[in-house]
């Protein structure tokens, strides 16, 4: 154990109180806030910024600067008490705490441009710091080191254990987990409480150095990261005993204070903490211990004008899945671009990411089944613009890192998603296993781009839109074989549908995507034996849908419009172009046909499927015979 100078431990004491106080004035300016948790980190918070960190405050997203990821969000204003005190605002502005249009939000999101990752939805912060951490190590091949704060509460979540295990599967000794033991949740006491063996015994478990410290002695915290930084081969788990309410005379480590400003109680105890501080100086915490500076070298990253290598080539009528030509366009782009990645779930001989990991076996990311620690990786790699990121599962299982993704949305970030075997014509593997909801979810997060290519040329120009675009994109991706049907040099744009067929007798439009588009070409071949003839729109993004496509053609069919999707009903292509008609054109009158999967699929071949559900050609023939 190093001793460290007086004087400096006097000072970063100082400067946690401070910190504390800055927390209760803004909670208490705010009238809400979670100043006891952030009492409980204060400490932690002064060594970390006046004492080991190596950062910028003039460019808080320098790729070369150490990161720190709060994942208990909630303490959100400790963090912005830290930064103010290192000169990045004012601290008056920390009174502006929560209020409307101020950055200064209830939890921490990249408005802030020292904040990287929204956080506040429990569980997540350390699946992005072990994203930012591998892309530290194995991408930029640079010295700094990723730190992530997590709560003794949201410990309980599955998701921080799948990022234990990753994280030590891929040996990330630049990252270093904090384990704020306060010992008290929200309602009751947490599950361990402050049984310091059993978090040490979990950590270690998972094949982490682990380290128990006194998170209010100061000296035990900058002993325990030094310690960290020597450590090799293996991340970091500090697991710090501390307590809610720290140095809060009648609230400390009392049960009935979370999230609560103190109220009648804020002058006594700004008083008592006020009178904690040895040094009553106005100075700024990096006016008394100067912020180190990066060492890291970390190389530029293009981003832009990401480009297949090489334009589709395929033949009209070949058969080919889309999901394979997913693999084809992510390999292409990576081929272009030295900073596309892939990421996937143990599903990429399925989704055919395996065609990435062949051509770059360096820039793939095996994540495992843990989908919800693959989105969150997805999302830490992709921080700081280091990389253009692609992950892939079984659209089916994107459900379950949801909350991942929709915070991703709110974090900025620029991932992107694919999903295969969707629908009930994926065939005899069961409903488990069928996406039918994917569309609606992933519909449903802010600034989404939505795509959903219905043959191999669509889906590389999908892969390669994708990779040029602002947010959350996801590609839908389909496991049957289907035919190609554009040209090799067609034109793909977002928001822009193709009408795949069309004649000046059309009777209605059917507007689809994916493998019910073909059912569609199929149901128009049996229609025009019967001397009627359809229009047929593919979609291509379901969002943003082009609504104008579909308005004008539809008017010039009689206003008979049928929607068919292997999909359900909520959320789907039907409720999409419904709205969007309802939207655009209130005055105009319909006669609308919506084909879906009504009810929970079984297993069987594919075709057979999809006549049991009514999404197959003679479904639209019907459908079209109803008008």
């Amino acid at each position: 154990m190093t001793s460290v100078n007086p004087q400096t431990l006097e000072a970063l004491s100082d400067i946690a109180h401070r910190l504390r106080i800055h927390s209760i004035d803004a909670t208490s300016a705010s009238n809400s806030g979670h100043p006891s948790s952030c009492s409980s980190i204060a400490e932690i918070m002064s060594v970390l910024f006046f004492n080991h960190m190596k950062y910028t405050v003039q460019e808080p997203r320098h790729p070369a600067n150490d990161r720190l990821i709060l994942s208990k969000g909630h303490a959100a204003p400790v963090l912005y008490a830290a930064w103010a005190e290192a000169g990045a605002f004012p601290v008056s502005e920390l009174k502006n705490l929560r209020k409307l249009d101020n950055p200064l939000e209830g939890h921490p999101t990249p408005k802030l441009n020292f904040i990287d990752v929204a956080t506040g939805s429990l569980g997540q912060g350390l699946s992005c710091a072990a994203g930012m951490a591998y892309a530290g190590k194995y991408f930029d091949k640079a010295d700094y080191r990723v730190y992530c704060i997590c709560g003794d509460g949201e410990s309980a979540e599955g998701s921080i254990w799948e990022a234990f295990a990753f994280a030590s599967h891929y040996k990330l000794d630049n990252l270093v987990n904090i384990i704020d033991v306060n010992r008290l949740g929200q309602s009751e006491a947490t599950m361990y409480q402050h049984d310091m063996d059993s978090y040490q015994k979990k950590a270690e478990a998972f094949g982490w150095h682990a380290i128990v410290v006194d998170g209010h002695n100061i000296e035990q915290v900058i002993n325990a990261l030094n310690t960290a930084s020597q450590v090799k081969g293996k991340p970091c788990c500090i697991i710090a005993k501390t307590y809610k309410g720290k140095y809060f005379p009648e609230i400390e480590d009392h049960q009935s204070w979370h999230g609560k400003p103190l109220g009648k109680n804020t002058d006594q105890v700004v008083e008592a903490i006020r009178k904690m501080i040895k040094n009553q100086t106005t100075k700024l915490g990096h006016e008394l211990l100067p912020i180190k500076a990066p060492t890291a070298v970390v190389q530029p990253a293009n981003l832009t004008n990401v480009r297949l290598a090489s334009a589709p080539n395929y033949k009209l009528g070949d058969q080919v899945a889309t999901r394979l030509a997913y693999g084809t366009g992510l390999t292409k782009i990576g081929q272009a671009n030295p900073h596309v990645v892939a990421l996937d779930g143990d599903v990429k001989n399925s989704t055919y990411s395996i065609k990435f990991k062949e051509a770059f076996p360096d820039r793939f990311v095996e994540c495992f089944i843990a989908e919800q620690n693959l989105a969150g990786v997805t999302i830490g790699v992709a921080c700081r613009n280091r990389t253009v990121a692609f992950a892939s599962t079984f659209a089916a299982f994107w459900t379950r890192a949801f909350d991942q993704i929709r915070m991703g949305a709110i974090s900025q970030t620029n991932a992107n998603f694919s999903g295969s075997h969707v629908g009930c014509s994926i065939g005899e593997d069961g409903a488990s296993q069928m996406a039918l909801e994917d569309l609606a979810m992933f519909r449903s997060v802010a600034g989404s781009t939505v795509f959903y290519p219905s043959d191999a040329v669509s889906t590389e120009r999908a892969v390669e839109l994708a990779a040029n675009t602002k947010g959350i994109c996801y590609i839908r991706t389909s496991r049957p074989n289907t035919p190609v049907i554009y040209e090799n040099n067609e034109v793909f744009e977002i928001g822009k549908a193709k009408v795949v067929l069309k004649s000046d007798s059309d009777y209605a439009t059917i507007v689809s995507g994916g493998v019910t588009l073909h059912e569609a070409v199929k149901a128009a071949n049996l229609l025009k034996q019967q001397g009627k003839s359809v229009r047929i729109i593919d979609l291509f993004t379901v969002k943003p849908v082009d609504w104008k496509t579909i308005l004008e053609n539809v008017k010039q069919t009689g206003n008979r419009i049928v929607t068919v999707e292997d999909h359900y009903a909520e959320g789907g292509i039907g409720e999409t172009v419904a709205a969007a008609l309802l939207t655009n054109a209130p005055s105009e009158s319909f006669n609308f046909t919506r084909l879906f999967v009504k009810s929970i699929p079984i297993s069987g071949q594919p075709q057979e499927l999809l006549e049991r559900f009514e999404i197959d050609s003679n479904a639209i023939v019907k459908a079209v015979q109803s008008f």
